[in-house]
Parts: structure tokens; sequence; C-alpha cells
């Protein structure tokens, strides 16, 4: 292990262990954290100056449990660039994770990735409403378990990407007729708007993120964290409940999606009324005008696995998939405000002969403060699906067929489950341990280390943590 690595890891050891220390004292958080950052870029009131009575390590134990950032106005920063209309917003998210079965190999590797995100509000900039202009960029290091240890269809974790400094979104969004509809320009990323289940993303597994089907039949993943593609993206409130959502990336990848939100509008629902369970459903498309190859024949029609192939696959005028997405509250606590079961499923299908993946499905359930006292925690339990078309088996069959052997490892379907816990330390801090179970990586591949057999199930444990800067 390199020096390097060596003290990534101290280092993210050390945070993590003085996190978990401080639990205990923190098993009744102040009525003012919330799961999300509390500032304001013109709060001015980040001090480090105790209270009367207090003493100055209570006083800063205080400040960090009020602020929903690390280093709260950061030395006026965020004041001035509120005075100017810009939001700046710095997150740090790291984890290791480690298969300690199954896989290519067993092992635990750190990785992370660092967002910066930097907003303008026309309005408050200089008096023109309803304009945001939004840049980002990514920092992404540490290695990557699904690609070094398990080969997975659905890779273990949704920061995982090759190591490098980039920019990411650069967009202007603007709004009109009074917010029924709004036009965004720039540089995008689809998994930010389209396909989203909000419950889903509590999880670490990349395919709670961005699904497993686009990430395979569009080229190169499609327009998704760590890339961006040139789009235009329109959206239309026609009603308090309905949303419409459509967007062209780079002329060739469209979506379209039609949202219906209950109560309208994100409505407010009394605490004391658990007889109304918020929820929202989506059901969309998206079609890509590129050619795809078929994934079993060459265009004389025969198999590419054959002798006499001319090995050019057989070309397919576009592609596309239809989906489907619903979050829903299934119960809330008549006694804990806070306290909601959530569940949310998403499934996807596309055709089979010019792509890889043609059946992909998430399904879980979310329960917020899970604990007496951890209004901001969330307990989770979800499960990944993923089905390899009949075509690509059927060339997996041809391999087998005209190599003279026999069809040991025909691909077919790979499934996973997750179970994480994130803990609300601070506003500003994130701890989240995680477990997920790999049954068929791969879909049912062979070990490059054991050709004979094929790659093991996988346990995958870890921890996360989310740090706002």
């Amino acid at each position: 292990m390199s020096r390097r690595l060596r003290l990534k890891y101290a280092l993210h050891a050390s945070v993590l262990a003085s996190g978990f220390a401080a639990l205990p004292a923190l098993a009744t958080p102040p009525a003012t954290v919330a799961s999300t950052p509390t500032d304001t870029p013109n709060d001015t009131t980040q001090t480090t100056e105790p209270e009367a009575g207090q003493t100055p390590s209570q006083g800063m134990l205080g400040t960090l449990q009020r602020s929903g950032y690390l280093l709260g106005d950061l030395g006026g920063l965020r004041t001035a660039l509120g005075d100017a209309g810009m939001t700046l917003n710095i997150v740090e998210t790291s984890e290791i994770l480690g298969n300690v079965s199954g896989g290519m190999k067993q092992g635990f590797v750190y990785d992370g990735l660092t967002q910066a995100d930097l907003q303008l509000d026309t309005q408050r900039a200089f008096g023109l409403y309803g304009g945001t202009f939004n840049v980002s960029a990514l920092y992404i290091h540490g290695s990557n378990l699904s690609q070094d240890n398990l080969a997975a269809i659905q890779t273990a974790s949704g920061i995982e990407a090759d190591r490098s400094l980039r920019l990411w979104e650069l967009w202007y969004q603007q709004k009109f007729d009074d917010g029924k509809i709004d036009v965004k320009i720039g540089e995008q990323s689809a998994d930010q708007e389209f396909i989203v289940s909000s419950n889903a993303g509590l999880f670490v597994n990349t395919m709670f993120g961005w699904p497993v089907l686009p990430s395979y039949d569009l080229p190169g993943g499609g327009p998704a964290y760590p890339l961006a593609a040139s789009a235009v993206r329109v959206r239309f409130r026609p009603s308090n409940s309905l949303t419409i959502l459509a967007a062209a990336f780079n002329g060739v990848l469209a979506f379209a999606e039609l949202q219906y939100e209950f109560p309208p509008n994100g409505g407010m629902v009394r605490p004391s009324d658990t007889t109304v369970l918020p929820g929202v459903y989506k059901l969309g498309a998206w079609y890509d005008s590129q050619n795809f190859a078929d994934q079993q024949f060459d265009t004389n029609g025969l198999p590419l696995a054959s002798s006499v192939s001319n090995g050019n696959p057989l070309q397919h005028r576009g592609t596309f998939s239809v989906y489907a997405v619903g979050d829903q509250v299934i119960w809330r606590s008549g006694e804990e405000a806070e306290q909601t079961l959530s569940a949310f499923t998403r499934i996807m299908g596309a055709p089979p002969d010019e792509n890889f993946i043609s059946l992909g499905l998430n399904a879980g359930l979310t329960l917020k403060d899970p604990i007496e006292g951890r209004d901001d925690d969330t307990a989770g339990i979800g499960m990944g699906f993923a089905k390899v078309s009949d075509r690509t088996a059927d060339a997996d069959r041809d391999v087998a067929l005209f190599s003279g052997g026999t069809p040991s490892f025909v691909r077919s379907s790979e499934t996973f489950v997750e179970a994480t816990y994130q803990i609300q330390v601070f506003p500003w801090w994130q701890v989240q341990p995680d477990f997920q179970y790999i049954f068929n990586p791969g879909g049912g591949i062979a070990n490059p280390n054991d050709p004979l057999h094929k790659i093991g199930n996988e346990a995958v444990l870890g921890v996360r943590t989310n740090i706002t800067f």
C-alpha cells in the first residue's frame, strides 16, 4: 500500500472514530438540526464565541450543531457571494468499501468524490426574474472496488469513476409564466432530473441513482455522472399536481417524463393527520437515434461467433426504453411527526436485440426517524435486478457452440440487496454504514482468475461519509 493511500485511510479512520465517539452525546439532537444545510449565504451568525455560561469547547460544539456547513461562513466568503446573488456548496463524499467473499479477489479500497457547485440567482444579482446560472466541478479520487474486485453489472458505489478533475454541469435556467414553465440550456447530466426516485437516493449502490438499463444500453452510459452533455430541457406544470419534463441531448437522445404528485405541489401534511400519505409517480421514455449493433448477428444474419461471419454486426436504427417510478409514503406515526415509512419502485424495459440489458428493477423501503430522538437519521433496505437480454444470452451460447465447448457460462441476470443506515451526526456531516450482497455477479460470468468457475456471490461491507464544507 502506498504512503499516500495509508495517509488517506488514517485520516478517514480518524474522522469516523471522532464521529462515532460523539454519537452518545447526540442521541437527542437539538431542534435546529436538519438533514440539509440550514445556513444561507447571508448568514453572518457563524461564530465560535461561547454563549454566557458556556466553556469555549461547549460554544464550539453548539456552533457545529447549528451550522449547516463545517466551515461556516468561510471567513465571510459566503456572505460576500450572497450579496452578489451567489451560493457556494462544497461536499466531500468518502467511503471505504470491500468484499469479504466472492468476486475476483477480496479486499477493501478507499474512494472519494469532491463536488463543488456555484449558482447565481439573476434576480438577486441584477433584477432579472427567474434566472439561475449553475456551474459545478468534480474531483474523483481513490480506487474502484467494482472494477478491481467485483466485475458486477450493478456496481457497488454511485461515486466510483475514473480518477479525474473535471467540469461537470454548466447551464442556465429561465422561468416563464410565473414559474409554470422553465427552460434549461447547457451542459447537463440527465440523472439529476430524469428517472429519479427520491427515496432510492439514500442508498450507496450505483443503480439506485442512474439505473442499470441506460448505464449499459446508452453509449458511454448516457449523459450521467460523471458525464454531462449539451442539452435543452423544458419543464411545464399545467397544474399543481402534474409536471411534464422533456429534454433533447446533443440532438440524438431525447427524454420525456410525466410526473404526478400528491398532495399537489408538495403540499404540507399536518403531523396529526396520518391518513394523508404523500406520493410521487412518474412515467417516461427515452429514445436514442444512433445506430446500435445487434448482440448476436452480423449483417448477413449469421452468428457473430461463427467462423463464417463477416464480423460486422447487424445495425439497428435507434433504440428506446420505457420506465415507471413510484415513491409513496405508506405509514406515518401519529406520535413522531418525522417518523415515516416510504416505499419506492422503478422498472425499465428495452428491446433485446440491440441492448445488453432488457429489464431493470429497483425496489425498497426507507424509514425516517428509525430510533427515538434521531429525527434526521434514515434506515433503508432495497434491491436491484438486471436481466441480460435474451439476444445476448443466445450470443453466449453461440460462443460455446462454435468453440466446441458447452454453454456453462451463459449470462442470465444479476440481483443484489442492500441494507444501510444514514446517521446525521451534525447538519453538515452524515456517516453511513452499508451492507450489500450480490447474487450471480456479472449475470454469471467466468472468474478470470479461475476460468472453470463463475465469479462467486459477493458480500460487500463499508461505510460512507458526507461532509458539507
